[in-house]
């Protein structure tokens, strides 16, 4: 009797074969993708039926988005895992079916046998690192992170020639999740590649946890072995000497391979404070992009996005939040869940006073919130120097009066300390923003030319 023949009577009459191939399969995805990757797409996936002809086992989801996103991702991996487990199968069709109960046989037992993995397991996944919600199809572009968006699909479709590949912004402003979605586009692109993401406080933290250990060794060779490795905040090295050694080291090492490097941090490489030279030097040799803050076109854009999925929200109510509401995309896509969450455990209609009133303090805080970053941004662009030259030494007239202007601002609009400021400033001193305040006060009596640029770089961070 034939391979195929055996299996399938066996199917026919017990479907213990195929169901314990399934559960080993089902333990070795989790395994390998991790907890999360595994729960938001894999977990969802019911066993259909064997097909003796041609030895095809079929996999079904519940919806038609779902099965093309495992099919377009996991396809090789689940067919040869369940070569590894059941060498009579040639083939998987990976399948959609809104009766999912009806199609499939999947049992009970499966799920009995579905246990949690120890928590070392998962945490050692390099795939459970990215985040299955951040792709490039969920990334609303616009003028302010254009060139970043542009950067990240070049290099996650491998066409690209600068490395490392840095990219900055403000908190909440979408470089996070840019990070995530190279990731997710060069594991699509590079089937059985190394990915790797992880936060500069976790590079930290696991390089301490393995020196301790005694084994750095498996550290340095986990990281040097990826194909692509992200590090994200990597301004949390700053002043951490034997960390900054050892991502020097790592960053070399997957440079001089041609392995893809991408960084994530606040700010741009010149603007790090506490980082060694040679580090800087290296992460500013590739392309730097910076994402800006989202201007109201790009947050509208948003937010008819999310409130796509929600259609008991008015238009108005969208355009209302995306005018109010501009301190980061993370801030206004929040406001929004929250409106949505009121309103369900409320049973109340969606309109304007009901947000004012959910976002009342929201509304208010976001009001008087300027931070430093954007004032340094504003007055630059007003008076047409670079964002480097507020945290240079340069002295010129023309580079140290729209400094002293932006500390006078600092000190005025945000809640920011005096020695904060200056660190703000390229690690001046707290004196050197007093002086910068007063000179700026005695300019504005005397200098009515002075006063209005002051007036309209206030009127414009306040709105």
């Amino acid at each position: 009797m034939a391979d195929s023949e055996r299996l399938g009577s066996a199917v026919e009459a017990n479907q213990g074969t195929l169901i314990d191939a399934w559960t080993a399969v089902r333990a070795g995805l989790r395994r390998d993708c991790g907890a999360r990757t595994f729960d938001h797409w894999l977990k969802p996936i019911r066993l259909g039926k064997y097909r003796v002809e041609d030895r095809t086992v079929e996999m079904v989801l519940p919806s038609p988005f779902m099965a093309r996103w495992v099919e377009s991702h996991f396809a090789e991996r689940l067919a040869l895992a369940w070569r590894t487990h059941a060498p009579e199968i040639r083939a998987v069709e990976i399948i959609a079916n809104d009766n999912i109960d009806g199609a499939a046989v999947y049992s009970a037992e499966i799920e009995a046998k579905d246990a949690p993995l120890p928590v070392e397991e998962v945490l050692s996944s390099e795939t459970s690192t990215l985040d299955p919600r951040f792709t490039f199809d969920t990334f609303v572009t616009g003028e302010a992170n254009a060139l970043a968006c542009n950067a990240a699909r070049v290099l996650a479709e491998g066409g690209v020639a600068f490395n490392p590949l840095f990219i900055h912004g403000a908190t909440g402003q979408g470089k996070t999740h840019l990070l995530h979605a190279i990731g997710h586009g060069f594991a699509a692109r590079n089937p059985g590649s190394t990915v790797l993401y992880m936060s500069a406080e976790k590079f930290m933290v696991e390089f301490v946890s393995a020196m301790r250990a005694r084994d750095t060794l498996g550290f340095k060779a986990r990281l040097r072995s990826a194909d692509l490795l992200m590090i994200d905040d990597v301004q949390f090295i700053a002043g951490k000497g034997s960390t900054q050694e050892e991502f020097l080291h790592t960053v070399n090492e997957i440079m001089a391979t041609g392995r893809k490097l991408v960084i994530g941090a606040d700010r741009s490489p010149q603007a790090l404070e506490g980082v060694e030279g040679r580090i800087l030097s290296r992460l500013a040799m590739g392309l730097v992009a910076d994402i800006r803050p989202a201007d109201y076109a790009l947050r509208l854009e948003i937010l008819r996005r999310k409130a796509a999925g929600h259609p008991g929200i008015p238009e108005e109510v969208v355009l209302f939040l995306a005018q109010r509401i501009a301190s980061n995309i993370r801030e206004l896509e929040g406001a929004l869940n929250r409106v949505v969450a009121y309103s369900l455990l409320n049973a109340r209609p969606i309109d304007l006073d009901f947000v004012q009133e959910v976002l009342a303090d929201v509304l208010q805080a976001s009001q008087r919130r300027v931070t430093i970053d954007e004032i340094q941004r504003r007055v630059c662009q007003h008076f047409d120097i670079r964002q480097n030259d507020m945290v240079s030494a340069r002295r010129a007239r023309a580079i140290a009066r729209p400094r002293q202007i932006a500390m006078y601002l600092a000190k005025r609009m945000t809640p920011r300390s005096l020695p904060e400021i200056g660190r703000k400033f390229g690690g001046r001193d707290h004196t050197t923003v007093i002086h910068a305040v007063r000179q700026i006060e005695k300019l504005r009596a005397s200098d009515a030319e002075m006063d209005n640029d002051i007036r309209t770089l206030i009127r414009t961070l306040e709105g």
